[in-house]
């Protein structure tokens, strides 16, 4: 789910889960991570993509990115049409020194052909080394019936394959008491540590979980789902509990919102987990983004389990990593954007590992917003 969609008109107001870089400072494939000891993340610098046209389609709505063979691939959660873009990104340890959009594909249906809207809202990408094609996640449309999806596609777009989504994740037509939000499912997607599954995840909680975060804390954990790759069915599912919603909305607006927007396994159970906090009426672009270290070792398998309250269950642990307030007075505006997207990039030329993630800018929707990259080093 995006914060602009359930953005309310109040929010107007203010503004209301990977290209090669330069040869001196990175290699041409990511390295399987050594060990699980990611002690911090050190800030290297930030990008602005800036707005332009490819085919006569403006560029924007980066919601999901990924590194794969010296390509970034970057997708978009608008329509008309529904696409992935490939792109240029280089940096070394100094810092970025290109980004570029180098071609838009067009993602279409089994026979070819382009996807009607309301049917399908792309929100996070992986390139799959194993297959050599594409996986993303849809959100669906919850309130046209439409259920979220996990697609695989060729390079040129046509859609391959749909995977077999749990039931407790599809859109539920007999009551409005348990099942999905609207605009509050698969927003995240990871291919696991042992390459023979994908890990895919909610934004927010079924209705029958939990509210939706607020600033007063609740109770919201969200379902990770891991889906075998091969069979195409469903094999474990843990819960992960939200943040509150970090700030109170200002300026006379109301609208605030917390969620899962992307996920990266790193080692056996072990991942990075991106929340994004949004509260209206902030000339700072209104978003808290924290990227947390998650555990779900022990986590209980909820897969079959409809109602959390019947059972006792264990979820994944969470430290925090990395707040991005702690840069916010580097970065363009001071604003921390609409950050959706987290990848691993290439190692640098001292060993490390770096990370990279992105912004979602809405099209600039409501008011202009950044499609901002932001460069970190992993330190072990």
């Amino acid at each position: 789910m995006n914060a602009k969609i359930k953005i309310s008109i109040y929010a107007i107001i203010f503004f209301a889960s990977c290209s090669s870089n330069d040869n001196s400072d990175s290699s041409s494939e990511i390295p399987q991570p050594s060990n699980n000891n990611i002690n911090s993340l050190e800030y290297i610098d930030e990008i602005i993509i800036p707005d332009q046209n490819i085919d006569g389609i403006p560029i924007g709505g980066f919601s999901g990115i990924d590194y794969k063979n010296n390509t970034w691939y970057i997708i978009s959660d608008g329509s008309n049409p529904i696409k992935y873009y490939t792109a240029d990104i280089s940096y070394n340890l100094e810092g970025f020194s290109n980004v570029s959009i180098n071609t838009m594909i067009e993602i279409k249906d089994e026979i070819g052909n382009s996807i009607p809207e309301n049917q399908i809202d792309p929100e996070a990408i992986r390139f799959d080394t194993n297959t050599g094609n594409i996986i993303y996640t849809s959100e669906g449309s919850i309130n046209n019936n439409v259920d979220p999806a996990l697609l695989e596609i060729h390079l040129n777009g046509n859609q391959l394959r749909s995977f077999e989504l749990p039931e407790n994740l599809k859109t539920n037509t007999t009551n409005d008491l348990s099942g999905p939000l609207h605009n509050g499912t698969l927003e995240s997607l990871c291919i696991s540590f042992d390459t023979n599954s994908y890990w895919i995840g909610m934004e927010l909680p079924l209705i029958q979980d939990g509210p939706e975060p607020t600033t007063i804390e609740t109770e919201s954990p969200v379902r990770i789902t891991r889906i075998n790759k091969i069979t195409g069915i469903p094999e474990r599912q843990f819960l992960y509990e939200l943040d509150s919603v970090d700030r109170e909305p200002a300026l006379g607006t109301t609208f605030t919102v917390n969620g899962l927007v992307e996920i990266l396994e790193y080692d056996e159970n072990k991942f990075l987990f991106l929340e994004r906090s949004f509260s209206s009426g902030y000339l700072d672009g209104g978003n808290t983004v924290k990227i947390y270290k998650v555990n779900a070792t022990n986590a209980s398998n909820t897969l079959n389990i409809d109602n959390l309250y019947e059972e006792s269950i264990t979820k994944a642990s969470k430290t925090l990593l990395f707040e991005f307030d702690s840069i916010r007075s580097e970065l363009t505006n001071n604003t921390v954007d609409n950050i959706e997207g987290i990848t691993l990039g290439p190692v640098f030329s001292d060993g490390s590992k770096s990370l990279i993630v992105i912004s979602d800018n809405n099209f600039n929707a409501f008011l202009p917003q950044l499609n901002q990259v932001i460069l970190f080093k992993i330190i072990h």
